[in-house]
């Protein structure tokens, strides 16, 4: 008899765009400063990415990494879905499909999904029980993110946080459960959505000459009110999934969370009594790359050689909605 089918986390990429941000540039057109927004968040610089590229491209680029560290070709690819709130277009077609044509897959389901910060955990959610269910064989998940397409420029709270980048990841199966996704688990509360709100362009607030002289098209947070619930929520969240299954912060090898804020991340590290050294940390150079932020953290690691083949990662985050998400993810790549 054969094996339970386990999904598995088989390889990971990301697209980094190359204009660096810092926050002495952003000084210069805000009233705001280095040691103001270190103190306050961690970040020291950002990326963003070119006029001409869109979201698509920066999530093209860390998908073919993606792929080829999975050592398999586009056509063997079952199924694309993207998380992003930063599409190529307002509503159609899906960045999922863009990133499909670009990399000539045809004929295969692409879609996006949109949950904001908690993106890649709700992708791997998804892709999870496709796998399982031997429904496809080879899922391609990307978080791809071009906040600064949608940053008031003149809002210090707000331009100051966000930043560009992709991070993709080939989900495939596997017998072996030391090498599986162990568990997730995502959840939302609609009661808080005006704490962190792209306002104009959509049903409620459409485009108008009104709505885009009130800047409703940006990003617009209540970073106080977020970051209270954000600390407290993911904390919860973060014990509860261990308990269930029955492991301890010893047992995992890597805390990768959402890199919004330096000091949610040190009191959720906290919380679980992490080291320091086991818990990623990429806000200082990344800034918040939103859906793109946890595979692009996973892949530093990667890259850095310190994530190896059936290491425990435990993913947490958080964002608008409010949605949030946690994760116990083996490596299950080379």
């Amino acid at each position: 008899m054969d094996k339970k089918i386990y999904a598995k986390l088989h390889s990971i990429g990301a697209y980094i765009p190359e204009k660096v941000i810092s926050n002495e540039d952003l000084s210069k057109l805000v009233e705001t400063s280095d040691e103001w927004i270190t103190k306050r968040t961690g970040i020291k610089e950002r990326r963003f990415a070119k006029a001409s590229e869109a979201a698509s491209d920066l999530a093209t680029q860390a998908a073919k990494i993606a792929i080829q560290r999975a050592g398999i070709t586009p056509s063997e690819i079952d199924m694309i879905i993207v998380a992003t709130i930063s599409p190529d277009f307002l509503c159609m077609p899906s960045t999922a499909c863009v990133v499909a044509c670009n990399l000539g897959i045809v004929g295969k389901p692409a879609f996006d999904i949109s949950a904001a910060c908690s993106g890649f955990i709700y992708l791997l959610a998804l892709a999870k029980s496709f796998i399982e269910s031997q429904t496809y064989k080879n899922i391609l998940i990307i978080g791809a993110e071009k906040l600064s397409s949608i940053l008031d420029m003149q809002d210090r709270n707000t331009c100051v946080l966000f930043g560009d980048g992709a991070g993709a990841a080939v989900i495939t199966s596997t017998k072996e459960k030391d090498l599986a996704i162990l568990d997730i688990n995502i959840a939302s509360n609609g009661q808080y959505q005006d704490f962190l709100i792209t306002p104009g362009c959509g049903s409620r607030h459409p485009s108008s000459y009104e709505m885009l002289a009130q800047r409703m098209q940006f990003i617009k947070m209540k970073g106080n009110e977020t970051f209270k619930i954000a600390v407290k929520t993911l904390s919860n969240d973060v014990v509860e999934i261990l308990a269930r299954n029955k492991l301890t912060q010893k047992d995992i090898d890597y805390f990768i969370p959402h890199q919004a804020n330096l000091r949610i991340i040190s009191a959720v590290g906290e919380s679980l009594n992490l080291p320091q050294e086991k818990i990623a940390l990429t806000i200082y150079k990344y800034g918040n790359t939103s859906a793109a932020s946890i595979p692009m953290a996973i892949n530093d690691f990667y890259e850095k050689g310190k994530i190896k083949t059936g290491s425990l990662l435990l993913l947490d985050a958080f964002g608008g909605g409010f949605t949030w998400g946690s994760a116990l993810v083996h490596f299950g790549g080379d």
